[in-house]
């Protein structure tokens, strides 16, 4: 048996790891995937952590997509998915000048202050929704795409643009899946070159698989429960945590560096 799934503390910490990220991929927001890594970094290194999750996340967004089809909104995807792309490719090519911790804190503090106006305007996006912007979209899409693909951390920026827009629970859900579904696919191809899969790491993915499609369609249940007055002060108060997370992460890695 690999050393590793002998371990109880390793399931202490994995499948609670992977439950949170599986609703959090069928709809609930993006602050209990962000806990994903951290909580299996208490027994294996981020690097592992992220490697091992990895698989999971595929299978997930299989599922979720299958969950939402025929939920998506068009406009929003061909406008972001291109940007997307470019955002990725930026990513690729400056990932060896850019640290992550500077990428988290910028998001992280972006996403706070995407907070803190929905807040001061009364909380009222629902009722007053934004209309489609070419240039908003391609901005956002672009730095979505680069910070997914730098630090993992692509949900802020396209909640920015996203959430204003004021679509219903499901559209929201069902085009963010497709969206986040094709730019991890995207991501795959650095993840191999990196090595990262090897047999400890796959062995992991394969015993922790089975819990991933039940935790993804057990948020997607509780979200087609949601009306849009709750659903959406959840996603902001998502991004609010997201973004205080990311914040205390960045600052963290700045301050650790030599």
């Amino acid at each position: 048996m690999v050393p590793l799934l002998s371990d109880p503390w390793f399931y202490a910490a994995a499948i609670p790891a992977v439950v949170l990220v599986g609703l959090s991929k069928g709809g609930l927001g993006g602050a209990m995937a962000l806990i994903g890594v951290p909580l299996m970094a208490l027994v294996v290194s981020p690097v592992q952590a992220a490697a091992i999750l990895l698989p999971i996340l595929v299978v997930m967004d299989v599922v979720s997509l299958w969950t939402w089809r025929g939920e998506r909104d068009p406009v929003t995807l061909k406008l972001m998915l291109p940007a997307a792309m470019l955002g990725i490719g930026l990513g690729w090519l400056t990932a060896a000048v850019v640290t992550t911790g500077a990428v988290r804190l910028i998001v992280g503090l972006v996403a706070i202050a995407f907070f803190a106006r929905w807040a001061t305007q009364g909380m009222a996006t629902v009722e007053r929704p934004t209309d489609h912007s070419p240039a908003r979209a391609g901005f956002w899409g672009i730095v979505s795409g680069f910070t997914s693909f730098v630090a993992h951390a692509g949900g802020p920026p396209y909640q920015v643009y996203t959430l204003p827009l004021g679509q219903r629970p499901a559209l929201f859900v069902g085009t963010s899946v497709i969206f986040f579904a094709v730019v991890n696919a995207v991501k795959l191809i650095p993840y191999f070159a990196l090595g990262q899969f090897d047999a400890t790491n796959v062995t992991a993915s394969l015993v922790l698989m089975p819990i991933a499609p039940l935790a993804t369609l057990a948020g997607a249940w509780i979200v087609r429960r949601m009306k849009p007055e709750i659903f959406y002060p959840l996603m902001y108060g998502m991004v609010l945590i997201v973004g205080a997370k990311l914040v205390w992460d960045g600052a963290f890695e700045i301050w650790a560096q030599p």
